[in-house]
């Protein structure tokens, strides 16, 4: 009886130290904050054709056009996938498991004119043959 009860005692204090295991980069001490960076992409020429909602009247504020990159990061705690422009500061999100961010702001984006129809300017095709080319030969 007196053994059985030590070992009990033995294995309650030893199993009492333990944690339980944390998935690398998910323990707090490994997070730097909700957001995780995706990366950073060129805007190439449709994301200054995004119809944007609530524009500012303000003509001094940056708009998608003057964006030159895309930062896309995830949010940590929802999974919501976000695109914002680094001028603009404009984000366009999206999440497939939760309800809709509004119309406006969802995947897909509402554009002014497609690529193709973009084709007809020499320096805007340009500019996205060689954005092409760039994703192509990643």
């Amino acid at each position: 009886m007196q053994a059985s009860l030590l070992a009990v005692l033995i294995a309650a204090v030893a199993l009492g130290g333990c944690q339980r295991a944390t998935v690398s980069g998910d323990s707090p001490q490994m997070r730097h904050g909700r957001y995780a960076g995706i990366g950073l992409y060129a805007a190439d020429p449709l994301w200054s054709q995004m119809k944007v909602a609530d524009k500012t009247k303000d003509q001094s504020s940056a708009t998608t056009a003057d964006d030159q990159t895309i930062i896309v990061v995830v949010d940590s705690e929802t999974g919501e996938v976000r695109q914002c422009g680094n001028m603009s500061g404009y984000c366009v999100g999206m999440n497939p498991w939760t309800g809709p961010l509004g119309k406006e702001r969802s995947a897909p984006a509402s554009l002014s004119k497609h690529l193709a129809e973009l084709g007809n300017d020499s320096a805007v095709s340009n500019e996205a043959e060689v954005v092409t080319e760039n994703a192509q030969s990643r």
